[in-house]
Protein backbone atom coordinates (compact mmCIF):
# COMPACT_ATOMS: atom_id res chain seq x y z
CA UNK A 1 0.00 0.00 0.00
CA UNK A 2 2.84 2.40 0.92
CA UNK A 3 4.46 1.68 -2.46
CA UNK A 4 1.25 2.49 -4.31
CA UNK A 5 1.03 5.79 -2.40
CA UNK A 6 4.56 6.76 -3.41
CA UNK A 7 3.81 5.87 -7.04
CA UNK A 8 1.16 8.62 -7.02
CA UNK A 9 3.63 11.13 -5.60
CA UNK A 10 5.75 13.46 -7.67
CA UNK A 11 9.15 12.16 -8.77
CA UNK A 12 11.48 14.95 -7.61
CA UNK A 13 14.24 15.96 -10.02
CA UNK A 14 17.35 15.74 -7.85
CA UNK A 15 21.10 15.47 -8.00
CA UNK A 16 22.42 12.34 -6.30
CA UNK A 17 24.13 14.40 -3.60
CA UNK A 18 20.73 15.81 -2.62
CA UNK A 19 19.53 12.26 -1.96
CA UNK A 20 22.67 11.39 0.01
CA UNK A 21 22.35 14.38 2.36
CA UNK A 22 18.63 13.76 2.99
CA UNK A 23 17.44 12.28 6.27
CA UNK A 24 15.72 8.84 6.09
CA UNK A 25 12.56 8.89 8.22
CA UNK A 26 11.85 5.51 9.83
CA UNK A 27 8.55 4.70 11.54
CA UNK A 28 7.93 1.36 13.25
CA UNK A 29 11.16 0.06 11.69
CA UNK A 30 9.93 0.89 8.18
CA UNK A 31 11.29 3.53 5.83
CA UNK A 32 8.63 6.19 5.18
CA UNK A 33 10.35 8.89 3.14
CA UNK A 34 13.49 10.97 2.77
CA UNK A 35 13.37 14.37 4.44
CA UNK A 36 15.18 17.06 2.46
CA UNK A 37 14.55 20.60 3.67
CA UNK A 38 10.77 20.92 3.81
CA UNK A 39 10.19 18.11 1.29
CA UNK A 40 9.13 14.53 1.98
CA UNK A 41 10.56 12.51 -0.88
CA UNK A 42 9.50 9.01 -1.86
CA UNK A 43 10.19 9.08 -5.62
CA UNK A 44 13.03 10.60 -7.60
CA UNK A 45 13.87 11.52 -11.18
CA UNK A 46 17.62 11.27 -11.77
CA UNK A 47 19.91 11.47 -14.81
CA UNK A 48 23.30 9.79 -14.30
CA UNK A 49 25.99 7.59 -15.81
CA UNK A 50 26.27 3.88 -15.04
CA UNK A 51 29.71 3.28 -13.51
CA UNK A 52 29.35 -0.29 -12.27
CA UNK A 53 27.08 -3.32 -12.61
CA UNK A 54 26.68 -6.51 -10.57
CA UNK A 55 24.35 -9.43 -11.39
CA UNK A 56 23.69 -12.35 -9.07
CA UNK A 57 22.63 -15.63 -10.65
CA UNK A 58 21.19 -18.74 -9.03
CA UNK A 59 18.24 -19.13 -6.69
CA UNK A 60 18.20 -15.45 -5.69
CA UNK A 61 18.61 -13.32 -8.77
CA UNK A 62 19.16 -9.57 -8.56
CA UNK A 63 20.96 -6.74 -10.34
CA UNK A 64 22.73 -3.78 -8.77
CA UNK A 65 23.83 -0.75 -10.80
CA UNK A 66 25.96 2.06 -9.41
CA UNK A 67 25.22 5.43 -11.00
CA UNK A 68 27.10 8.73 -10.81
CA UNK A 69 25.99 12.22 -11.89
CA UNK A 70 29.11 14.10 -10.83
CA UNK A 71 27.69 15.03 -7.42
CA UNK A 72 27.76 11.54 -5.91
CA UNK A 73 26.99 7.86 -6.41
CA UNK A 74 23.98 5.74 -5.52
CA UNK A 75 22.81 2.21 -6.27
CA UNK A 76 19.83 1.02 -8.28
CA UNK A 77 18.65 -2.36 -7.01
CA UNK A 78 16.29 -4.64 -8.93
CA UNK A 79 14.89 -7.96 -7.73
CA UNK A 80 12.66 -10.65 -9.29
CA UNK A 81 9.91 -8.91 -11.31
CA UNK A 82 11.98 -5.73 -11.80
CA UNK A 83 15.06 -7.44 -13.27
CA UNK A 84 13.96 -6.83 -16.86
CA UNK A 85 14.09 -3.05 -16.29
CA UNK A 86 17.89 -3.20 -16.00
CA UNK A 87 18.46 -6.08 -18.42
CA UNK A 88 20.17 -4.32 -21.34
CA UNK A 89 21.96 -1.57 -19.43
CA UNK A 90 25.75 -1.44 -19.43
CA UNK A 91 28.57 0.50 -17.82
CA UNK A 92 29.18 3.87 -19.48
CA UNK A 93 25.58 4.55 -20.52
CA UNK A 94 23.72 7.68 -19.48
CA UNK A 95 20.22 6.97 -18.16
CA UNK A 96 17.07 8.71 -17.01
CA UNK A 97 15.81 6.92 -13.92
CA UNK A 98 12.47 7.34 -12.18
CA UNK A 99 12.19 5.19 -9.11
CA UNK A 100 11.20 4.68 -5.50
CA UNK A 101 13.61 5.42 -2.69
CA UNK A 102 14.36 2.49 -0.42
CA UNK A 103 16.46 2.17 2.74
CA UNK A 104 18.23 -0.95 3.96
CA UNK A 105 21.27 -1.63 6.11
CA UNK A 106 21.92 2.12 6.60
CA UNK A 107 21.92 2.71 2.83
CA UNK A 108 19.48 4.65 0.63
CA UNK A 109 19.03 3.13 -2.81
CA UNK A 110 16.59 3.40 -5.73
CA UNK A 111 14.12 0.76 -6.85
CA UNK A 112 13.57 1.34 -10.61
CA UNK A 113 10.17 2.13 -12.12
CA UNK A 114 11.18 3.67 -15.48
CA UNK A 115 14.65 3.59 -17.06
CA UNK A 116 15.56 5.22 -20.39
CA UNK A 117 18.94 5.44 -22.12
CA UNK A 118 19.85 9.03 -23.06
CA UNK A 119 22.61 10.85 -24.91
CA UNK A 120 25.42 11.91 -22.51
CA UNK A 121 24.73 15.65 -22.97
CA UNK A 122 21.45 15.24 -21.02
CA UNK A 123 23.54 14.92 -17.85
CA UNK A 124 24.78 18.50 -18.25
CA UNK A 125 21.31 19.73 -19.24
CA UNK A 126 19.83 18.29 -16.03
CA UNK A 127 22.64 19.81 -13.93
CA UNK A 128 21.93 23.27 -15.36
CA UNK A 129 18.16 22.78 -14.99
CA UNK A 130 18.48 22.02 -11.27
CA UNK A 131 20.96 24.85 -10.68
CA UNK A 132 18.58 27.34 -12.35
CA UNK A 133 15.70 26.06 -10.24
CA UNK A 134 17.75 26.58 -7.08
CA UNK A 135 18.67 30.12 -8.13
CA UNK A 136 15.02 30.95 -8.94
CA UNK A 137 13.98 29.63 -5.51
CA UNK A 138 16.42 31.92 -3.68
CA UNK A 139 14.55 34.78 -2.00
CA UNK A 140 14.88 37.97 -4.02
CA UNK A 141 16.35 41.06 -2.31
CA UNK A 142 13.66 43.42 -1.01
CA UNK A 143 13.82 47.17 -0.56
CA UNK A 144 13.81 48.87 2.84
CA UNK A 145 10.12 49.75 2.71
CA UNK A 146 9.13 46.13 2.09
CA UNK A 147 11.42 44.90 4.89
CA UNK A 148 9.99 47.47 7.32
CA UNK A 149 6.43 46.41 6.41
CA UNK A 150 7.28 42.73 6.99
CA UNK A 151 8.95 43.56 10.30
CA UNK A 152 5.86 45.51 11.42
CA UNK A 153 3.57 42.59 10.51
CA UNK A 154 5.72 40.15 12.48
CA UNK A 155 5.70 42.49 15.48
CA UNK A 156 1.90 42.88 15.26
CA UNK A 157 1.46 39.09 15.36
CA UNK A 158 3.75 38.80 18.39
CA UNK A 159 2.02 41.65 20.27
CA UNK A 160 -1.44 40.24 19.52
CA UNK A 161 -0.45 36.88 21.01
CA UNK A 162 0.81 38.31 24.34
CA UNK A 163 -2.44 37.45 26.15
CA UNK A 164 -1.92 33.81 25.09
CA UNK A 165 1.67 33.68 26.31
CA UNK A 166 3.32 34.27 22.95
CA UNK A 167 3.28 32.81 19.44
CA UNK A 168 5.22 30.09 17.63
CA UNK A 169 7.55 31.08 14.79
CA UNK A 170 5.86 28.45 12.58
CA UNK A 171 2.51 30.14 13.17
CA UNK A 172 3.86 33.49 11.97
CA UNK A 173 5.22 31.81 8.83
CA UNK A 174 1.79 30.25 8.19
CA UNK A 175 0.01 33.56 8.72
CA UNK A 176 2.37 35.50 6.43
CA UNK A 177 2.28 33.13 3.46
CA UNK A 178 3.13 35.89 0.98
CA UNK A 179 6.57 36.27 2.59
CA UNK A 180 9.28 33.60 2.36
CA UNK A 181 10.18 31.75 5.60
CA UNK A 182 13.84 32.80 5.09
CA UNK A 183 12.93 36.51 5.21
CA UNK A 184 10.63 36.03 8.23
CA UNK A 185 13.32 34.16 10.17
CA UNK A 186 15.84 36.85 9.23
CA UNK A 187 13.61 39.64 10.60
CA UNK A 188 12.77 37.68 13.76
CA UNK A 189 16.49 37.28 14.40
CA UNK A 190 16.94 41.07 14.07
CA UNK A 191 14.07 41.73 16.51
CA UNK A 192 15.67 39.33 19.00
CA UNK A 193 19.06 41.03 18.62
CA UNK A 194 17.46 44.45 19.10
CA UNK A 195 15.83 43.27 22.34
CA UNK A 196 12.30 44.06 21.12
CA UNK A 197 11.16 40.45 21.49
CA UNK A 198 12.47 37.40 23.37
CA UNK A 199 12.22 33.61 23.27
CA UNK A 200 10.93 32.03 26.50
CA UNK A 201 11.75 28.74 24.77
CA UNK A 202 13.08 27.87 21.27
CA UNK A 203 10.53 28.74 18.60
CA UNK A 204 8.22 30.63 20.98
CA UNK A 205 8.21 34.44 20.70
CA UNK A 206 7.03 37.14 23.12
CA UNK A 207 7.02 40.95 23.11
CA UNK A 208 9.25 42.68 25.65
CA UNK A 209 7.24 45.90 25.51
Amino acid sequence: MAEEQFKRHIAFKLRINDILIGKPIIEQERFKFLELGNKQIGRVNVIANIVDRYDAEGEKQYSFLTIDDGSGQIKIKAFSDDLHKLKDLTQGQTILLIGLLRYFNSEVYISPEIVRVLEPEYLLIRKKEIEKKQIDATPKPQDKQEITAIKDKILEKIKAAESEGGIETDQIILNLRETSPEVINQEIKKLLEEGIIFEPRPGKLRYLG
